[in-house]
């Protein structure tokens, strides 16, 4: 129940948190995304804002076995900046610049009613399942011996 309560509340307040900062409004976010017309740069202080609060709570859990709640900690292993990195950069980045939204504040935004943000989210929850589907077919398919 602690970790129910817990990832509902650290949720409310990533979500208002975007509401306030703006992210979760389209209009801003691709003003700030339009570096050769009229750019809004506000956006990048909370960007910068949630890059030193990401470090530090990085630096902080690398020392731990486990959470404050007592879970193990699962920290990301991998650091190779391979093609499926790139590429799905690249796709994030198109997808963010033509819809004004990326994953949490379409959520946040689809909570607020907008139509928008349904379709966005149509669309993510789509490109995700579509993204199972070709990883589930290269696991039942090994790979030919060179």
């Amino acid at each position: 129940m602690t970790t129910i309560f817990t990832s509902l509340l650290a949720g409310l307040v990533f979500g208002l948190g975007l509401i306030v900062s703006g992210m979760a409004n389209p209009a801003k976010v691709l003003g700030f995304l339009d570096i050769g017309g009229a750019w809004d740069p506000s956006l990048a202080f909370v960007m910068g804002g949630a890059v030193v609060v990401g470090a530090l709570a990085f630096s902080v859990a690398k020392k731990r076995k486990r959470s404050l709640l007592g879970a193990d900690m699962k920290l990301p292993t991998s650091n190779v900046i391979d093609r499926r990195l790139v590429f799905g950069s690249i796709l994030f980045g198109i997808g963010w610049g033509i819809a004004g939204f990326c994953p949490g504040p379409g959520l946040v935004a689809l909570g607020t009613g907008q139509v928008k943000a349904a379709v966005f989210v149509i669309a993510m929850l789509a490109g995700m399942g579509v993204f199972e589907v070709l990883e589930r077919r290269k696991i039942a398919v090994p790979p030919r011996p060179a």
